[in-house]
């Protein structure tokens, strides 16, 4: 049975109205969104019959971190799917407990001489950077997914620009909130060993820096993207003075709300958050959210499979950094 444009769209994270012009070389389709539908087209034999992939068929495993992140969740679900699109491709997804370089580390390590490449959210920390570069030393190829590490062996990142992130919170905090003289602001991640976490804590202070001086950062709560961890931590900022905005870098966004609404304060702290799912999509629905930063993790699934794909056959993609996009109560997606 031939392959159907409606498969090639599902594959591709596009309409079939854009397969359909790229298919008969029409106009309106970025370059890109061209070679991405027609690559999709051809693995998927729509040109006609593809090579036997029995023997060619290539391993690639993904090692995220475990735990109640939702946006976590979400990647794994769409490296999964998109997988079961790319018949030349195994994959296979092992998940860390905990932030532990010693876990991760041991993962990677065992994955040597196992597999052809290696997608990682990873901790950047000395003892992980070695065993990446151990495993690139093997024979795999590594991309750097989400969260970056520039000092490594890899042949790419798939992810945003966390530092413009960072700097996106900022001027949302700094524009939102009324001009009322120093303003105290409370900012959570998940971890400092995620440079992306760094990263978008560096963006954030240096545009109150720039732009925003009277917003004063009053403490900083690593809470391991854990929720009830999240919520004490908000009581406590609370309880200790007026908070007037709080940035959340990672996760954990569930228990910041459930503390604000606690102490009824959702309407009266500006909250900005990242990454759109289920539970920030009813936050910003009830206004206990302002904003979310979202990326997109059905793309970022699919770039990180075609990255590493095209390295083990030889060929070099460039790294691909995702837009950023700012969601509100009144735009959030319908899907």
């Amino acid at each position: 049975m031939r392959t159907t444009v409606t498969q090639i769209a599902r594959a591709a994270g596009v309409s079939p109205a854009t397969v359909d012009r790229v298919l008969n070389n029409r106009d309106g389709v970025r370059a890109r969104t061209r070679d991405i539908v027609m690559q999709t087209a051809t693995q998927l034999g729509y040109f006609g019959p593809v090579a036997d992939t029995a023997t060619a068929r290539m391993r690639m495993d993904f090692v995220l971190p475990a735990g109640s992140n939702s946006f976590i969740r979400a990647l794994r679900k769409h490296l999964l799917d998109e997988a079961t699109a790319r018949p030349d491709v195994a994959v296979n997804v092992h998940d860390i407990e905990g932030f532990d370089p010693e876990r991760l580390s041991a993962r990677l390590r065992d994955l040597r001489g196992k597999t052809d490449a290696v997608g990682v959210v990873a901790l950047d920390h000395p003892q992980v950077r070695e065993e990446i570069n151990a495993l690139a030393q093997s024979g795999a190829k590594i991309g750097t997914l989400v969260s970056d590490i520039p000092t490594v062996d890899k042949v790419g990142y798939v992810g945003v620009d966390n530092r413009a992130a960072g700097r996106v919170a900022g001027l949302l905090l700094g524009r939102f909130l009324p001009p009322a003289g120093r303003q105290r602001i409370a900012v959570f991640m998940g971890s400092l060993a995620y440079r992306g976490h760094e990263e978008r804590e560096m963006g954030f202070r240096a545009i109150l820096s720039e732009d925003f001086p009277e917003l004063e950062v009053v403490g900083l709560a690593e809470v391991s993207d854990d929720r009830d961890r999240a919520y004490h931590e908000t009581l406590r900022f609370l309880d200790s003075g007026n908070i007037a905005g709080i940035y959340n870098i990672g996760s954990g966004n569930q228990g910041i709300a459930r503390a604000l609404r606690e102490r009824q304060m959702e309407r009266r702290v500006v909250f900005i958050g990242h990454d759109l799912t289920d539970a920030t999509r009813l936050m910003l629905l009830d206004r206990t959210m302002d904003a979310v930063i979202d990326q997109n993790p059905r793309v970022e699934a699919r770039e990180i499979l075609r990255l590493l794909t095209s390295s083990v056959r030889g060929a070099r993609e460039p790294e691909y950094l995702p837009r950023l996009q700012v969601v509100f109560k009144e735009n959030i997606p319908t899907s």
